[in-house]
């Protein structure tokens, strides 16, 4: 393990969020704030509570998850993307660096860039509803694995992606989609019980459901269930990076 060419891409990639402050941090924590502002204080306050909860505070895990599952994507994809756009990451790939530390680099940023953008959310919400977190640690931990888990994800669609176009389609056109679809605004209990079913098929419900239950206590699935889809799908998000170095697929054409 070389932790000096680790560090250096780490901090390169950190480097570049604090050059685009405006577009990495305030563009995501005003449109979630939007969302707090119309759902959480204007239409929150007419409607019942879920499981107990005021539904100002019951959307605030479910908005955090769609902030941080967007911004994991896109920070990984980007950040390995333009180096393959630019020709520099022949000079990565040519140097005494493993795979494994080149995808701690990439990943560790866009990992730590989200669970900072997700912090912040959360303090940002305070301004608008009130809410209590029951499982601070559990909170952290599902943030972190979240991070991770799609900031690989992310890594994936950057090396795949043969266009600034292609970066958008995944998180636009399906993860968007799904986060909506996954109970961010609402339990999937209050769903037909067809609707149910089939809601258990989108990957995102396990991950809203752990971090609600991390706040309130109550899920929608069990947090058990949700933990080990997490940890599935970071196992195929690791496969499917092993494949990329190890054929060379999109990195060494």
């Amino acid at each position: 393990m070389n932790p000096h060419a680790i560090k250096a891409i780490y901090r390169f990639e950190l480097a570049r969020t604090w050059r685009t402050v405006l577009q990495s941090i305030a563009a995501p924590v005003i449109a979630t704030s939007l969302y707090f502002v119309v759902f959480g204080s204007a239409i929150g306050s007419r409607m019942m509570s879920i499981d107990g909860v005021s539904y100002g505070a019951f959307i605030v895990p479910g908005l955090n998850m769609l902030a941080v599952l967007t911004e994991s994507i896109s920070n990984a994809s980007f950040g390995i993307y333009m180096p393959k756009w630019s020709g520099t990451i022949y000079e990565v790939l040519s140097a005494p660096i493993s795979p494994l530390e080149i995808v701690v680099g990439y990943v560790g940023a866009a990992a730590t860039k989200s669970v900072i953008l997700g912090l912040i959310i959360l303090l940002t919400a305070r301004l608008f509803v009130d809410f209590s977190i029951m499982h601070p640690v559990w909170m952290v931990a599902f943030l972190l694995l979240t991070s991770i888990t799609f900031s690989l994800f992310g890594f994936i669609i950057g090396v795949w992606a043969d266009g600034f176009e292609k970066l958008q389609i995944v998180p636009t056109m399906i993860v968007t989609p799904l986060t909506f679809l996954g109970g961010s605004f609402y339990s999937i209990d209050m769903l037909p019980p067809l609707w149910q079913k089939i809601t258990l098929f989108n990957p995102v419900v396990y991950l809203v459901s752990a971090f609600r239950w991390s706040f309130y206590g109550e899920a929608d699935v069990g947090v058990a269930v949700s933990l080990g889809m997490t940890l599935v799908f970071l196992l195929l998000c690791l496969v499917a990076v092993w494949a990329i170095f190890r054929t060379g697929y999109r990195l060494k054409a």
